[in-house]
């Protein structure tokens, strides 16, 4: 298992497999995890929301966590167009609107739109990664071409609740890799900020 499809068919099954309290207390020790990361000069943070029904990462704790602990970071969420495969980036205040988009995504409903370079730190929804900070995510290629359009300094933390593979063989030369990976045991760093 060192292909993209290999890896991703699999891992999105262990995922969906992981009886919800071991889901739980996976997110649970993952939030405490990603609470050890360095948000020093960080002013807007890039957050996801999960698709539940994929039991993606859950990452509304962290969104509390971040809102109470660093209230003037500010957060942003993207609403993403399928066609073309372009994200739309909004800031995400307390009022802002979301709606789940047709693949279960809650997505912002509209506010302030945000340019790509105004991000400082993204967190990136994967289904796997390898120990050179690869990773592989539904195949769409959407979050790649989101992180090349972000400045060269962007800081990129993957959220995985699964440990690496070895190495993920088939890389594309548009491929981004994250400079961190959070699992709940691990803080993987792969590249200087």
């Amino acid at each position: 298992m060192t292909t993209k499809k290999d890896i991703r068919k699999f891992f999105l099954e262990e995922r969906l497999n992981l009886p919800d309290e071991q889901a739980q207390a996976l997110n649970r020790q993952l939030l405490e995890q990603v609470q050890e990361l360095n948000y020093t000069g960080v002013g807007t943070l890039h957050l996801f929301l999960p698709i539940s029904e994929k039991k993606e990462v859950d990452t509304w704790p962290l969104a509390a966590w971040l809102r109470e602990r660093f209230p003037a970071i500010r957060l942003a969420l993207s609403r993403a167009d399928m066609k073309t495969g372009e994200m739309f980036h909004y800031a995400w205040e307390a009022h802002t609107a979301l709606v789940k988009n047709k693949f279960g995504i809650p997505e912002p409903a509209g506010g302030d739109e945000l340019p790509a370079t105004d991000i400082d730190l993204v967190f990136v929804p994967l289904l796997a990664f390898d120990r050179e900070g690869q990773r592989v995510g539904y195949g769409k290629g959407m979050y790649d071409r989101f992180l090349k359009e972000c400045r060269p300094d962007v800081r990129t933390v993957g959220l995985s609740l699964f440990e690496p593979v070895e190495k993920i063989t088939d890389t594309d030369a548009w491929d981004v890799p994250l400079h961190t990976v959070v699992t709940p045991a691990h803080i993987y760093h792969f590249k200087q900020f």
